[in-house]
């Protein structure tokens, strides 16, 4: 039985290279266009997958060329996608990134039928949900399915992590549902109301969805790696030294990684170091499941820094 089920969106990324983003109203020349499978429920299920466990997907696609070659690569990643439908008449969902030549990106989603992932193919899931270690959760399918995986999770003793992007408005009584909060910069001020940048802030807007219920948060920084706030713990994990190519995933890698690492039940602090390592040597490779990295090559970046 798969040990982490992602409940989540899949994606067919259409990605541009360009030396530079463009300013509004400016029309640039691209580099480079390459279509590659993603979304974030996907890449979090193949980040874990690559890292060692077990994982299955539930959500999505349409009934269209992105469709069966997004199921295809699932299937080809062995992630277990018996809980993925194809819905007639619905586009499958796609992601527009552009990235500059120093790897930040820019991203504009269209769900597509990540937008159908309902209430009763939730209810059919639900022995998959109930079953596994660790539920995974974002943002890009609709919020009720979300709260009721949460329920589902949370009623038989599976783990729930909840990565809340894209940022929107989170009802209350759910934190306290939440094991593991993961959040960037952007996500957490944008839950908190105030300013998040650099470690100090970070541990403060941790602490204050700490009080809002949330058990264990974590909040990423990028290239200064990421803070964890908990009853017990005040982490900090400064991130791997690395040459960044594209920053696409890196995130979804840090999930993906973390996961995989709480189910062979270790240390807590490993686990997010072991995360912050699988998120960093995502951003030396273009593109979303391409450039997961896998447990082998995390292992050996995590020697190398010893």
């Amino acid at each position: 039985m798969p040990e982490v089920v992602v409940v989540g969106s899949i994606n067919m990324d259409l990605v541009i290279k360009t030396a530079r983003l463009p300013k509004a109203g400016e029309t640039i020349k691209g580099e480079t266009f390459r279509i590659i499978p993603g979304g974030k429920g996907a890449n979090q299920a193949v980040a874990a997958r690559n890292m060692g466990v077990k994982s299955a997907l539930v959500g999505c696609v349409g009934t269209d060329v992105f469709g069966r070659e997004l199921l295809q690569a699932l299937k080809e990643q062995a992630v277990d996608v018996r809980c993925v439908e194809e819905m007639p008449g619905a586009s499958t969902g796609i992601a527009s990134i552009t990235v500059d030549e120093n790897g930040e990106n820019r991203i504009i989603v269209v769900a597509g039928a990540n937008g159908k992932v309902r209430l009763d193919q939730i209810s059919s899931s639900a022995d998959l949900i109930s079953t596994a270690r660790i539920v995974i959760l974002q943002n890009e399918i609709p919020m009720e399915t979300n709260q009721r995986v949460i329920e589902i999770a949370h009623e038989n003793g599976v783990q729930v992590l909840w990565n809340p992007a894209p940022a929107c408005a989170i009802s209350a009584p759910l934190l306290p549902l939440v094991d593991i909060f993961v959040l960037n910069e952007v996500e957490a001020a944008f839950l908190t109301g105030q300013e998040v940048k650099g470690t100090p802030s970070a541990l403060k807007a941790a602490e204050k969805l700490h009080d809002k219920g949330a058990k264990r948060i974590i909040v990423t920084l990028g290239d200064q790696g990421a803070v964890l706030f908990s009853k017990k713990h005040e982490l900090h994990i400064p991130a791997t030294p690395v040459k960044v190519v594209d920053t696409t995933a890196a995130g979804d890698s840090f999930v993906g990684g973390l996961a995989a690492s709480l189910v062979r039940e270790e240390p807590l602090e490993y686990a997010l170091r072991y995360a912050v390592c699988a998120g960093c040597l995502a951003v030396t490779k273009e593109g979303a499941q391409p450039s997961i990295p896998s447990h082998a090559a995390v292992i050996k970046a995590l020697s190398n820094l010893n």
